[in-house]
């Protein structure tokens, strides 16, 4: 199966992974037994439901690679080059965003901010001082919506496609990565994905710095085992907040900074990575 949709000028042909061509198959088939052979039904319903819940987990597994491409690390010459790339989410946020910029600044460091597109529409300014500061503006859904895994494709492209507008409009530069809400998904945004000119990005490790409170082990989960290649997940938008009430993204931050120059790590944009 395959589809052609256009990206930019040029037409790229979008097929399925193997896992859901496998699905389709399977589908195809149980419904077939069963035109055959009637009193088989509940041997294929059991074989479509238990397909349908490796669907399910596979969507529900941010790092999987099983239902289209993943960018969960950079790519090998990149990781020949010693480069790690940070990326936060959930901003613009007028609170933290502006410190983080000037702790990047401070050790001349890049990385990929996947903005909001209803956040940046309300903070404009600090949209565009995130790009002019040299960082890239990713795109992370427009309303970062709790039901985002089981939108339709036609939900995926409104939600993606109205954020990525949002964010070329305001930085003067189209997203090229996108990355769902908490990772999750379901098998029909890789086409939504393709049709948009985006390419999903995860990560390779996080720190859960949206619900833990101290600095001290969101840096350690992020740096204790941090090697070339790492795709490092923090947020500079719904950051926790320390026992002082200050956002747990700006303490944990230069700790990750300190290790990987202890490491000789070099961090980078996602876009930098891939196109030095």
């Amino acid at each position: 199966m395959s589809l052609v949709l256009e990206s930019g000028t040029s037409a790229r042909r979008w097929r399925p992974s193997p896992f859901v061509v496998a699905s389709m198959g399977l589908h195809c088939l149980a419904g077939l037994g069963v035109l055959a052979r009637p009193e088989a039904w509940p041997l294929a319903t059991g074989a479509i439901a238990a397909n349908q819940a490796l669907l399910t987990a596979f969507g529900l597994w941010p790092r999987s690679t099983w239902l289209g491409p993943n960018l969960v690390r950079l790519p090998e010459a990149s990781r020949a080059r010693g480069e790690i790339a940070l990326t936060f989410d959930d901003g613009p946020d007028p609170e933290a965003t502006p410190a983080v910029l000037d702790l990047l600044d401070e050790r001349a460091v890049r990385a990929s901010f996947f903005c909001i597109g209803n956040r940046a529409r309300a903070h404009p300014d600090l949209c565009r001082e995130i790009a002019r500061r040299g960082h890239a503006v990713e795109n992370h859904s427009c309303g970062h919506p709790l039901s985002f895994a089981f939108l339709t494709i036609g939900g995926f492209r409104r939600e993606i496609g109205s954020a990525q507008a949002t964010l070329a409009e305001l930085t003067g530069s189209a997203p090229r990565f996108f990355r769902p809400p908490a990772g999750l998904r379901n098998p029909l945004l890789d086409p939504a994905l393709h049709g948009l000119g985006l390419r999903l990005a995860t990560w390779t490790r996080r720190g859960f710095d949206t619900r833990n409170r101290d600095p001290a082990s969101v840096a350690s989960r992020l740096a204790g085992r941090m090697g070339a290649g790492d795709i490092l997940l923090l947020h500079d938008g719904n950051s926790a907040r320390t026992a002082s009430g200050r956002p747990v993204v700006l303490e944990a931050l230069p700790r990750v900074l300190d290790a990987a120059a202890r490491a000789g790590l070099s961090p980078v944009t996602l876009r930098q990575a891939e196109h030095p």
